[in-house]
């Protein structure tokens, strides 16, 4: 692991990349042309129909972030997030039913079919 300094930077990363996701990633900021100082944002929010949905996208870095390196990928989460996200794996899936991110949460208690929404 990289360590990206910060003041708001811990060392154990909180979730893990498969390298199909890595692979992935690094194909979207090349095609969209995603600016060097942003980051991966990895986060919750209230809503879907388990309670809480996935963030995922790149984003500036905010105050209350913790930043990380995840094999070569820069990620920003809040840091009220890691509760949720705490050894969570994110894969692609690019399967003729499936294609898309996939998140392998060990918090969640429940999942809803299409896989973005969870209940913790």
């Amino acid at each position: 692991m990289t360590e990206v300094l910060t003041a708001n930077t811990t060392k154990i990363d909180p979730i893990s990349l498969t390298s199909g996701a890595i692979h992935q990633l690094h194909r979207i900021i090349e095609e969209q042309k995603v600016p060097e100082h942003y980051g991966l944002r990895v986060g919750v929010k209230g809503g879907g129909c388990s309670g809480f949905t996935y963030i995922l996208g790149f984003d500036e870095q905010k105050e209350k972030d913790s930043v990380y390196d995840v094999n070569g990928i820069k990620v920003f989460m809040e840091k009220a997030h890691a509760i949720y996200l705490l050894g969570m794996e994110i894969d692609w899936h690019d399967g003729l039913n499936n294609r898309g991110f996939v998140f392998n949460n060990p918090n969640a208690k429940e999942s809803c079919g299409c896989g973005t929404s969870f209940s913790a």
